[in-house]
């Protein structure tokens, strides 16, 4: 499966200073977005951490399979699990470095994480930040927002519409750093060829509705053009946060390519 991907961060208009931060494993692969928060700048320093320590995770796998943080699930693979654990593992990071400093204290960081196993992805989150799957002309939030508006939508107590427009959008129910343990949503699907993912900060998604961002990633097969335009058209509507986004596209083999995959397996 050839998967082509590119990541932007960008401060947006509003803001002083960037404190998202994102990175891309093309190797595993893995994609993260974090969207860190805190005075002090003490958000970057949280979504720094947080980006660290799942990295370095995965780039010591011998070391990460023998150490598991939290509930083994048995209904998730391996491979999701592994997210999970380093996930919970980046919290406690976050936690005792935000005792260790008092212009630290408070500080937290989302998290949104993808990781791909042959056609299987295995998703682990916390937060507001956000994967969406792009499939066949349609745009699928894969996460859940834990946040007080996203709540307050589910009891049918506000429209989304209402809840975009919402002082309170930015109230977290659930973040990595502000509690010495925390619940890792996990989730798993498998993509098929054609299918892109997009990872985002809620820079984006407060900014523009899913429906312009299907149009973007749709309008073109280049993931470094996907992000410049997302990240143009948030800023066009305001800007107000810092705006992160990985695009991923999976590549639809040519029937050359698929016939020669075929007679690989026939010999096998």
């Amino acid at each position: 499966m050839k998967i082509i991907v590119e990541g932007k961060t960008d401060r947006g208009i509003i803001r002083e200073n960037n404190e998202d931060n994102f990175c891309i494993l093309e190797k595993q692969p893995l994609y993260m977005v974090a969207d860190g928060m805190g005075g002090h700048a003490s958000g970057e320093i949280a979504s720094k951490i947080a980006i660290d320590i799942i990295r370095d995770y995965f780039n010591n796998p011998d070391a990460s399979r023998q150490l598991q943080i939290g509930e083994y699930r048995e209904d998730y693979s391996e491979t999701t699990n592994r997210l999970g654990s380093a996930i919970r593992l980046a919290n406690q990071a976050i936690y005792e470095a935000a005792h260790t400093n008092p212009l630290w204290q408070g500080m937290g960081t989302t998290i949104v994480a993808a990781l791909l196993n042959g056609k299987r992805l295995s998703i682990a989150h916390v937060g507001d930040s956000r994967i969406y799957l792009i499939r066949l002309g349609d745009i699928e939030q894969l996460t859940d927002d834990h946040s007080l508006v996203s709540e307050q939508v589910k009891r049918e107590m506000i429209t989304k519409e209402q809840a975009r427009e919402s002082k309170m959008k930015n109230v977290l129910t659930r973040a990595l750093g502000v509690a010495p343990d925390v619940k890792v949503d996990l989730d798993e699907l498998s993509l098929m060829q054609g299918d892109a993912l997009l990872l985002c900060s809620d820079g984006l998604t407060t900014m523009l509705p899913d429906e312009d961002i299907l149009s973007v990633v749709t309008s073109t097969m280049d993931p470094a053009i996907a992000c410049e335009q997302l990240i143009s058209l948030a800023n066009e509507n305001g800007g107000e946060d810092n705006i992160t986004v990985i695009t991923a596209y999976i590549k639809k083999e040519s029937w050359f390519s698929s016939l020669f995959n075929v007679k690989k397996w026939f010999r096998r």
